[in-house]
């Protein structure tokens, strides 16, 4: 059996449904595969799901897709040009989100209000030229709370806004009685790409193309099967999460899934986990095919907008780095062209079953 490691860009949750479905109905071991999943809860999110693609402790590893371009375009080449290779979700399902009570109804509003951030390197900017692209300034505080803790501090009032994903945060909030205002980059003119994307090491892609085409078969049975029966697929993601946490070395979550809120959180996803494809084998779509023409769309807008630069996020300021304050007050390097960096590089379909 090939040992397989995903690193989880969260703790457990339906964007993940697909992995624990194809686990648990054997699908990963009729491929010969043997797949461990790894939340990011077991080290408190000291790793990052990237870092643990670079350091070769994951196989595999769900980030949206601005980590990709951010690997490709990291200052000195210090870093392996990390490949995305599927869409866990077809189209975007998060939002920056306030508090209804907040009184925050539209982006232009958070002007010198408290952001609580991932820190990644280009959220901040992304948040800020919606901001703007609102009528406002652009200036507000940014805040980095624990990376788990970040919805909380916006439910106990430490933030005024934070980035999630709406069936699951924004689910949780409705099922706990919490209004939310929900502001969606596309309303704003951003066309922002894939969220979350898996991602591999270029060297994995060289050296195991089979095991990967392998993997992503099997991993697009459990999506395709947790689309078509939402239900039942809340119910076994909820056993896979409760059996890995009582594993020895397991870690539990903080908090153990709600079956119900992982039941409304399931059908609210599963319409996004496929194309509109009738052409795979469930008649129903496909999963993981990704359209290049979003990413370029993307790229174009990251540059038209002066965000694609040379400079990544530090905590100690340099030539290659700046602070997260600095990146959105204007220390971001130089511009790069808009030829540097292309979608074909970036993410490709060709180990997904549509391909083969």
């Amino acid at each position: 059996m090939a040992p397989i490691t995903i690193a989880l860009d969260w703790t457990p949750n339906t964007n993940h449904t697909g992995f624990y479905v194809a686990r648990s109905k054997g699908f990963y071991k009729d491929a010969g595969l043997e797949v461990r999943i790894l939340s990011p809860h077991q080290d408190e999110y000291k790793t990052t799901p990237g870092s643990r693609l670079v350091d070769r402790s994951a196989t595999f590893a769900c980030v949206p897709s601005e980590s990709v371009v951010s690997y490709h375009t990291w200052p000195n080449a210090a870093k392996p040009k990390i490949v995305a290779v599927a869409a866990l979700l077809q189209s975007n399902q998060s939002a920056i989100v306030t508090l209804k009570s907040s009184g925050i109804e539209r982006p232009a509003q958070l002007d010198g209000k408290k952001y609580a951030s991932y820190a990644a390197r280009y959220e901040s900017r992304i948040v800020q030229q919606m901001i703007r692209a609102d009528g406002g300034s652009g200036d507000y505080v940014e805040t980095t709370p624990p990376m788990l803790g970040i919805w909380n501090t916006l439910l106990e009032g430490a933030a005024d806004a934070t980035w999630v994903f709406l069936p699951w945060e924004g689910v949780a909030a409705q099922r706990a009685g919490i209004p939310l205002n929900t502001f969606k980059l596309e309303d704003y003119n951003i066309p922002y790409c894939y969220s979350p994307v898996l991602a591999a090491h270029p060297d994995t892609l060289a050296s195991q193309p089979d095991t990967v085409r392998s993997f992503l078969a099997a991993t697009a049975r459990g999506y395709e099967w947790a689309a078509a029966h939402p239900a039942e697929a809340a119910v076994l993601l909820c056993a896979e999460v409760a059996a890995d946490s009582a594993t020895p070395g397991g870690k539990p979550l903080l908090e153990a899934l709600d079956p119900e809120m992982v039941a409304q959180s399931q059908a609210a996803v599963a319409a996004a986990y496929l194309n509109t494809s009738s052409s795979s084998n469930s008649g129903c779509g496909m999963w993981g095919v990704m359209d290049l023409s979003v990413w370029e769309k993307f790229l174009d807008w990251l540059s038209d907008e002066g965000l694609l630069t040379s400079k990544a996020q530090s905590r100690s300021e340099g030539e290659h780095s700046s602070s997260l304050d600095g990146m959105r007050s204007g220390d971001a390097g130089q511009r790069l062209p808009r030829d540097a960096v292309a979608a074909a590089d970036l993410a490709t379909n060709a180990y997904l079953p549509a391909a083969q």
